[in-house]
């Protein structure tokens, strides 16, 4: 086996392929270099001079390492794992670190053993980490528990590559017995924790830390990632479809930059498909004012070295050949993607069969709802102030402020606001829990939109100002088996994208989902869904109970900086 990697080296035997007249990236000395760079079978042999069976001129090209996304909800892209390999990796992703923390929180491990079964199918590496919060708090119904004796057999499986986003710091710094038992049984197998720690810092980022929690994608200020990369923390630095973090690239400098690493979170599939997966995280860093290769570092080879990816992230003999032919270190447009020596996309396109798809039943048919009457949707309260939702440019945070809402008989009264009712529905296990509140500043009129996409446990999402159209947008999502639904009432017309996987992914061809979703987006807009948020995107956000400051679930209002529920109704 190494016989003909030492021989492929000294020139004795052919390399497989070798990239001709090569400037590439060099992320461990920081600059660029030039040489051919030889390729034997699946890994790089040497830079020189060399001749291969196949030779790529990559005269006026620039090569970088193959593109590891550091943390990754591929759930999110709505697209299976075979779906979501065909669209990243001719953007230049070769390597994820996946959390399927949406489909797991659905399903159970049967989610997680089919994103990991899917998974083998794709010319890509995507590492499964099993889900440590299922459900992510105890606010809300899930469609499955991961309690800690759970969390503590799985993670001795091969495929659970670590344990995923520990968002329940809460339960972390009050030392909770399970959840230590969650963090122990990982500890003991070596493998590595995931943190979710907004405006941790001092003591409490200390006592994270101490658990033996390695990273952190949800850094709010320069101050706060400076802090976590003080005390060694591995942080993300995030460009995903709903929150760009790129004003924390202030935070990198020469001494810190190592501890960086890159990631999307989530990221939708037509944004995938329009403008780009790392490659346009890479576009926005350096416009936002990063180094090139500092940046391709963070992309590549730090977050190889925080996830023990042996001879993953740099170009240099030894290393497998995950490489990216771009055209320069401001587009980052690419030509050519080599993954383990063989090319696997170019020029936009996948050139691997893209229609091989495992699918078990185990994961369809899972949205379970009581029956419901459009009197189900009022909102009766007790006085004339609530405390209301409010929505924020650019990111998932949400805030609070105290309105003046009228009632008309048992309702609210919403006509000539910028005010609408936001509305989750249970949706796992027919329990008929409806959680309602009202949501300041999202634009939409008209009607009523919904989704089953919604972090962390997946109930049904629904915003609208009119209690039949809200009422319609549930039926037909509880008819689809979930996914994406729009009702224009004044035109008596429905518009919906089914997602039959958990209610979360389609199984159709990758760019037909992207022509549908993005039809879907364009019409939303057309509604008043103001430009700052994400066509039903930003939805999904509204019941993730961990990111600050008022979410809803299926049992009520949450304040996350006090971690309880609150009223509706606000003090007169």
């Amino acid at each position: 086996m190494l016989e003909k990697y030492i021989k492929a080296a000294l020139g004795q035997e052919a390399c497989s392929l070798v990239l001709k007249n090569a400037k590439y990236v060099n992320v461990f000395t920081h600059k660029i270099c030039t040489g051919d760079i030889a390729i034997k079978d699946d890994k790089i042999v040497g830079i020189g001079t060399y001749s291969g069976e196949v030779e790529i001129d990559c005269t006026n090209k620039i090569v970088i390492p193959g593109l590891i996304d550091g943390h990754v909800h591929i759930e999110s892209s709505m697209l299976t794992p075979e779906g979501f390999a065909a669209l990243v990796l001719p953007h230049g992703t070769t390597s994820v670190i996946a959390d399927p923390h949406e489909i797991t929180n659905v399903s159970g491990m049967d989610g997680f053993n089919y994103m990991v079964e899917a998974s083998k199918n794709v010319p890509m590496d995507i590492y499964m980490q099993l889900p440590s919060c299922v459900p992510a708090t105890p606010f809300e119904t899930s469609g499955a528990i991961l309690d800690g004796k759970t969390i503590e057999a799985e993670i001795k499986r091969e495929s659970a590559y670590g344990l995923g986003e520990f968002m329940n710091y809460p339960g972390v710094l009050s030392c909770e017995s399970d959840v230590l038992r969650k963090i122990e049984g990982a500890l003991r197998e070596n493998k590595i924790i995931d943190g979710h720690s907004p405006f941790l810092v001092g003591k409490e980022l200390n006592a994270y830390l101490s658990s033996g929690i390695s990273t952190c994608h949800e850094s709010c200020s320069v101050e706060e990632m400076q802090e976590k990369l003080d005390k060694g923390m591995y942080t993300h630095l995030r460009v995903g479809s709903y929150t760009k973090d790129l004003t924390l690239v202030k935070a990198i400098n020469n001494d810190n930059y190592h501890r960086v690493i890159m990631c999307t979170d989530d990221k939708h599939c037509a944004d995938i498909c329009y403008q780009g997966h790392l490659d346009e995280a890479l576009r926005k860093v350096v416009k936002a004012g990063l180094d090139p290769i500092t940046a391709v570092t963070i992309a590549t080879i730090n977050c190889a070295t925080c996830y023990n990816l042996k001879y993953r992230g740099g170009i240099g003999p030894g290393y497998y050949a995950d490489l990216v032919i771009i055209d320069n270190l401001k587009d980052f447009n690419v030509s050519k993607v080599i993954k383990d020596g063989a090319v696997v996309a170019e020029n936009g396109k996948a050139l691997f069969d893209t229609t091989k798809r495992y699918l078990p039943k185990s994961v369809l048919d899972t949205v379970h709802i009581k029956d419901f009457t459009k009197d189900d949707f009022k909102i009766r309260l007790k006085g004339t102030k609530a405390n209301v939702m409010t929505t924020i440019s650019g990111g998932v945070m949400t805030g609070l402020e105290v309105c003046d809402i009228k009632t008309q008989g048992d309702d609210v009264d919403i006509k000539g606001t910028d005010i609408l009712k936001i509305i989750v529905v249970e949706r796992h296990k027919m329990t008929g829990n409806i959680g309602k509140g009202l949501i300041k500043g999202y634009g939409f009129k008209g009607g009523a939109m919904g989704i089953s996409v919604a972090h962390d446990s997946h109930n049904i999402i629904l915003i609208g100002d009119d209690n039949e159209a809200l009422l319609k947008a549930l039926n037909v999502l509880k008819e689809n088996g979930g996914g994406l639904v729009l009702v224009e009432k004044n035109k008596n017309k429905v518009y919906s994208l089914p997602l039959e996987i958990a209610g979360l992914m389609s199984n159709i061809d990758p760019l037909d989902l992207v022509v549908k979703s993005q039809a879907l987006f364009d019409k939303a807009y057309e509604m008043g869904v103001t430009k700052d948020k994400e066509a039903f995107f930003s939805l999904m956000f509204l019941s993730l109970a961990v990111i600050p400051h008022i979410r809803l679930v299926d049992k009520g209002l949450v304040d996350v900086f006090k971690f309880s529920f609150i009223p509706l109704d606000a003090d007169e």
